[in-house]
């Protein structure tokens, strides 16, 4: 049986090539299609054609990858997978964090207000029944905590009139961290 699949070989090769026109592909294949079938013998009926029977491994194996193939693209220089990246976790917790300190330095009727609209998705109108005061005034403070939780979200301490410690005002000034999700949606 050793035999006769080495003497399989040079033909293997040539349809190997005529399938994939590459000689180090085809190479490739019969190895992967001797290995299959060595590793199958039990399967190979004596008295059939072992030939058949190989060249029948050869082109299910070219089938099945040209199949995966067909389903992979070429990214060598990784800009698809790039694409695809998904952003770190902890800057939406780090936005959080921003969105907290920002809305504590609100005044409480604005705090109040801007949750009621902005984050529970209250009307004017239920809103200034749960706050006990007028649409316009509400209207008014969402829009007042809007503003200055736009300038607090968009400013740097340096900006803020922070002041530095020392190992702060050593490194250079940060850029500001653009605005969250999170505050664009209140």
């Amino acid at each position: 049986m050793r035999d006769d699949l080495v003497a399989a070989i040079p033909n293997m090769r040539a349809f190997a090539i005529s399938l994939c026109g590459n000689r180090d592909r085809a190479d490739d294949l019969v190895q992967e299609a001797l290995v299959k079938a060595w590793n199958h013998l039990d399967s190979f009926e004596q008295g059939t054609n072992l030939k058949a029977w190989l060249f029948t491994i050869l082109r299910n194996a070219y089938f099945s990858e040209l199949r995966k193939t067909k389903r992979e693209i070429a990214d060598s220089e990784g800009q698809l997978a790039a694409k695809l990246s998904v952003p770190p976790e902890q800057q939406g917790h780090l936005d959080l964090l921003d969105l907290n300190r920002a809305l504590s330095k609100l005044p409480p009727d604005q705090r109040e207000a801007l949750i009621l609209v902005g984050a529970e998705g209250f009307s004017y109108e239920d809103a200034a029944n749960i706050s006990g005061c007028a649409v316009g005034t509400v209207k008014s403070r969402v829009n007042r905590a809007r503003t200055r939780l736009n300038e607090l979200m968009t400013t740097t301490p340096a900006q803020s009139g922070g002041a530095a410690s020392g190992a702060e005002a050593d490194s250079e000034e940060s850029p500001p961290r653009p605005r969250s999700r999170t505050a664009r949606a209140l």
